[in-house]
């Protein structure tokens, strides 16, 4: 047995989680939402509008774009949403030691079952 968990940020509604931590990963790495979008097997159009409620909701921008032309458009994360990054990492890390630690204290009698008896 193991525990399993999501976690997210509501505000007033899924605001930030792991997708949206993905995309903005992907756009700082590769400067570009579409291909950020196109390599988890999103729409573009679907990346774009999860991106625009995040911002409604948090009302700060997350990504700064650059419309396309001879040099090509793409995007980059904000300082913001940087923060923001770097604050769900760290608190998603620290979640999980805190789940894992009180899963071993209230499931540990399950943990010396023999394997057959587990599944």
């Amino acid at each position: 047995m193991k525990v399993a968990y999501r976690i997210w940020i509501d505000h007033k509604g899924k605001v930030f989680g792991d997708g949206p931590q993905e995309i903005l990963k992907g756009v700082e790495k590769t400067g570009s939402l579409h291909q950020v979008a196109a390599q988890m097997g999103m729409s573009y159009s679907k990346a774009w509008k999860r991106i625009r409620e995040i911002e409604q909701r948090l009302g700060f921008p997350l990504l700064e774009r650059r419309v396309g032309g001879q040099s090509g458009g793409g995007s980059r994360i904000t300082p913001q949403a940087k923060e923001l990054m770097l604050c769900y990492a760290r608190f998603q890390r620290e979640a999980k030691v805190a789940i894992e630690r009180a899963y071993r204290k209230q499931f540990a009698s399950f943990a010396k079952l023999p394997e057959s008896k587990r599944t």
